[in-house]
């Protein structure tokens, strides 16, 4: 009964902060139960709801799963130079990577759920218990490596969580094996999602031995460039500091993979264009050279927010805080334009047969990623204060305890 109380008061203390904290839990809460009520009538409708076609048939809710996948292999990043460089400045915030692994790693299970249109064919994604041809399926490949990486970083945050929360020491030994075992896997989600769009025959745009690569070079910089952003707002609203010494780290980490992200879709663009062939015409369409397509601006919007981001990551500017978060913001925005709707539609246009046929997201398309984001930022924020509160009673505790 004792340990229920507990529970219940440490969940009290989780809900509980100030009016912009509060204001903070509203808005998310608001737009979750908003995307609710949007995914509803979906469900009543039918995926006529949205703005995909038979031409295109997967729209915004895919775009947000690639993007997101990229995101939750990220946090690899943390834990290499945490646990495998022993950089202590590191490791003492890599559980808030961590965390958000999690979350979009769930974020990811509900874009899948939603753009199945029917929650009730979900079952046939499970190995052994659905009709899907596994092993030969790489969407269920997708399905396993996802889920098999959400269930080690809960593990590794859980224990970690637990252990602190009852005074107890970290088994070295069982801590070490989860996080090597969650470094080497986490490559593999994207490697996976990649190899699942180069498996579609009849869809040339994404035949390119650099899918890979790009997922995961965009991965390691959109990832660790929002995590730069938690630590920012961790900083100024908390009494836990994380040390710029970990962030510079995970800026330069940022840098870097921004730099390769943009070599490799150059490489991409001067192979498709220089000497067109049959295939070139989506990357002619994506970057406007034959023809306009509605996603032409977001991808030039996308190129130009990457650019200015790589131009504050190589000078002095990267060492004051406000270019440095907006460079960060540009590297997340941008590689969502160019992962998400730069990667995806243009693969959909032109068909296999030939036709031409736009995708625009309706409006309750729309409302539902909004929902999954607000629910996604909303599990992020609780886990993260729940983090906090843990931390700050450590600290307390070890402050009692005699010298």
């Amino acid at each position: 009964m004792g340990r229920i109380v507990h529970f219940l008061g440490f969940i009290g203390d989780i809900l509980s902060g100030g009016r912009l904290y509060s204001l903070w839990l509203f808005i998310l809460s608001f737009f979750a139960l908003i995307g609710l009520h949007a995914y509803a009538y979906q469900l009543s409708h039918g995926l006529v709801t949205t703005g995909m076609t038979d031409e295109v048939s997967w729209g915004f809710y895919i775009a947000n799963l690639v993007f997101l996948v990229g995101m939750a292999a990220a946090a690899v990043m943390l834990v290499i130079p945490a646990y495998l460089f022993a950089q202590e400045d590191v490791k003492k915030v890599a559980i808030f990577a961590e965390l958000f692994a999690i979350v979009a790693i769930i974020m990811c299970i509900l874009f899948v759920s939603v753009d199945l249109g029917r929650i009730d064919r979900f079952w046939h994604l499970i190995p052994f218990i659905g009709v899907f041809h596994w092993p030969q399926s790489m969407l269920t490949w997708d399905i396993i490596v996802l889920n098999g990486y959400l269930v080690l970083n809960v593990l590794i945050c859980g224990y970690l969580v637990v252990k602190t929360l009852r005074g107890e020491s970290v088994n070295s030994l069982i801590y070490m094996v989860l996080v090597l075992i969650s470094i080497v896997w986490a490559p593999s989600i994207h490697i996976v999602t990649a190899f699942l769009f180069e498996g579609l025959g009849g869809r040339p745009f994404w035949h390119s031995g650099l899918v890979a690569p790009r997922f995961l070079a965009s991965a390691f910089a959109a990832g660790p460039a929002f995590i730069i952003l938690v630590f920012d707002l961790i900083n100024r609203y908390t009494n836990f500091k994380v040390s710029y010494s970990a962030i510079r780290k995970i800026r330069n980490i940022v840098a870097a993979s921004l730099i390769i992200n943009l070599i490799l879709i150059a490489s991409e663009v001067f192979a498709e264009l220089y000497i067109p062939t049959v295939h070139s015409i989506h990357m002619s369409l994506l970057l406007g050279f034959s023809g306009w397509s509605v996603v032409t601006p977001w991808m030039w919007i996308a190129i130009s927010m990457m650019l200015a981001a790589v131009f504050v990551f190589v000078t002095p500017l990267r060492d004051h805080r406000t270019p440095l978060l907006l460079a960060c913001v540009f590297t997340v925005v941008g590689i969502w334009l160019e992962k998400g709707l730069g990667f995806l539609i243009p693969g959909f246009i032109p068909s296999p047969l030939g036709d031409f046929v736009d995708y625009v997201p309706t409006l309750n398309e729309i409302l539902i990623v909004i929902g999954v984001w607000a629910l996604g930022l909303l599990i992020y924020t609780l886990l993260v204060k729940g983090v906090l509160l843990v931390i700050d009673k450590n600290q307390e505790v070890l402050k009692d305890e005699p010298s």
